[in-house]
């Protein structure tokens, strides 16, 4: 296991890529997740722009169960901000953008046009059960947020997502009457200069991570 502190990038494997090294700086290598945003509005074009690029990612069943709650009015910011962590608070109450990923259990609903090729899928899901069917939306839907993540990057924007809130908080404030389930809290715009990140840490190597057989 590494003991270093930052990970230099290693381009050594560009050629072997088929997007361009700028691309690939602006996607992974030079993203990075943002606390402290400047004070200008984040156009709701960049969103769908965002997610109508990495909606086409593949989800089990081509279920598409994220679903994204965005919050721009200040009294629903401030309703959210009550089931954050001590924190997140401040950061987010401060950032141009809020956006709450989902994941919806009732997904099965759109599978005739999602999937119009299994017949009878509604009714089997719908069968199943909630229970099946959110841990069904939950891993899909938490594959989506990556996705939208590097979909945000891809419009020029900057995340920082967010954990250390209480999900079942926030499901009965905004989620009691559609049944999505909050996943994690996403804070959007642009960073607001020297600070506005930690310090990259290490990555792990190729090596680390993987096993061959």
């Amino acid at each position: 296991m590494t003991t270093e502190t930052f990970t230099p990038v290693d381009a050594a494997f560009d050629d072997l890529l088929e997007i361009d090294a700028a691309t690939a700086d602006l996607l992974f290598r030079e993203a990075r997740t943002v606390n402290t945003f400047v004070d200008e509005a984040v156009p709701d074009e960049k969103i769908q722009a965002a997610y109508d690029l990495v909606r086409w990612g593949p989800t089990a069943l081509n279920t598409l169960p994220l679903r994204l709650f965005i919050v721009r009015d200040a009294a629903a910011r401030a309703r959210l901000t009550e089931h954050l962590g001590d924190g997140n608070k401040a950061k987010t109450l401060a950032a141009p953008l809020t956006i709450v990923a989902a994941a919806d259990p009732n997904f099965h609903e759109h599978l005739a046009v999602l999937a119009p090729h299994m017949e009878g899928a509604r009714e089997r899901f719908d069968a199943a059960g909630e229970e099946m069917r959110g841990g069904m939306a939950r891993t899909s839907a938490l594959i989506q947020v990556g996705y939208f993540i590097v979909g945000l990057r891809a419009a020029g924007l900057h995340v920082g997502p967010m954990g250390g809130f209480d999900a079942a908080g926030v499901d009965a404030e905004f989620f009691a009457e559609n049944g999505w389930k909050s996943l994690i809290v996403l804070n959007v715009g642009t960073p607001a200069g020297e600070g506005a990140s930690h310090p990259r840490q290490t990555r792990l190597r190729f090596d680390e991570v993987s096993l061959t057989v």
